[in-house]
């Protein structure tokens, strides 16, 4: 019984094979003749004009770059708010605060420590006065479900303005809870 069956089923797909192609050669000679070749013209060549290097003109490349505008105009604008440019960057200070998450906290009443996660996957440990976030964000309250930053945002002209922003808990409902 099952040579018969592998006999019927050799002859069925067999008889689904044929060399016939000429209903496709008919379909490709067809859009031949439709068909027009056209290229499209070459782009005019513009003519190349060469520029002279003249050091005198320009900074070496091989010497460090000017400072930043941006700290150019902290030294210019001395009557309003702006963050220190002296200051040595922390670690926290790349990343966007809404790249970071807040993990939970370390230590007591006293002495109290935000465990930070950032993008990257590294954890990091922050407490009052430390740096976090691309606008010289400043901490200035840690509490167990959040910590405070104090940003300065630039205002376009040349000065700069605080703003409080919050890190809360990254499962700060379910810590509440338990």
């Amino acid at each position: 019984m099952n040579r018969r069956l592998t006999v019927i089923a050799l002859t069925l797909m067999l008889t689904g094979c044929f060399n016939d192609i000429s209903d496709v050669q008919n379909y490709i000679a067809e859009v031949k003749a439709n068909t027009r070749a056209r290229v499209e013209p070459l782009p005019e060549v513009q003519e190349f004009e060469h520029i002279p290097y003249r050091s005198q003109d320009a900074r070496s490349p091989f010497s460090a770059p000017r400072p930043e505008a941006i700290q150019d105009k902290f030294l210019q604008v001395q009557d309003c708010l702006h963050p220190d440019p002296r200051r040595r960057k922390e670690p926290l200070e790349k990343y966007a605060v809404d790249n970071l998450k807040m993990r939970g906290t370390l230590g007591d009443i006293g002495n109290i420590w935000a465990l930070i996660e950032a993008s990257d996957k590294t954890l990091h440990r922050v407490t009052l006065n430390n740096h976090v976030g691309l606008f010289h964000g400043r901490v200035i309250n840690v509490e167990p479900t959040h910590i405070e930053l104090l940003e300065l945002i630039p205002d376009g002209a040349g000065c700069w303005k605080e703003r409080t922003t919050m890190l809360q808990m990254a499962d700060a409902s379910s810590a509440a809870s338990n």
